[in-house]
This record gives structure tokens, sequence and C-alpha cells, in this order.
């Protein structure tokens, strides 16, 4: 079954499994508060206009909810379905 997984994992795109990853660990880490794209950005390694895209192709398929801040700051989590089906992508408890 691990075997399966990395298998998975290998077949997806490598920037969209470190957004994720990092998108999970926020949710686990600062109770469920959405981190600024400037942090997101940094901790992934991810140009500011790539995350912009994935991150709304995530939010398309209804993962993750980005919010802007009256300030012009954008932040983004994971939503309940994203927190939900993470495990299940990949094997995470």
């Amino acid at each position: 079954m691990a075997n399966a997984t990395a298998q998975h994992e290998d077949d997806l795109d490598p920037i969209k499994v470190t957004i994720l990853r990092h998108l999970w660990e926020a949710s686990q880490e600062s109770d469920g508060k959405a981190w600024s794209l400037a942090k997101l950005s940094k901790r992934t390694c991810v140009p500011m206009s790539t995350l912009r895209r994935t991150l709304s192709e995530f939010e398309d398929a209804g993962i993750v909810e980005v919010t802007n801040h009256e300030d012009g700051r954008i932040f983004a989590a994971l939503n309940d379905t994203g927190i939900e089906i993470f495990p299940t992508l990949f094997s995470t408890q």
C-alpha cells in the first residue's frame, strides 16, 4: 500500500504537492488560521505568480479558500473539504 501511495504522489505535480502539504501544515499548527500568500510563497519556495495560479486551481476544485483583506494582504487555507480529503491523498493522519 505504501508503494501505491508513493506512486500516486509521483504522478502529481510536485509544486501542487508542496503547496498542499504546507496548507495542511498551516491547518494543523495554527489552529486552522490562513497563512498569507507571502508566508506561503516563502515557505514553499514557489514564486508568487505560480502560487496564485495554483491556489486558483485549488479554489476552483473546492479545497482551498482564498481571502482578500482590506489592507491588500491575501490569505489561503484548506477549507473543510480540503482538510477532509488531504489525509486520503497523502496517507497522513
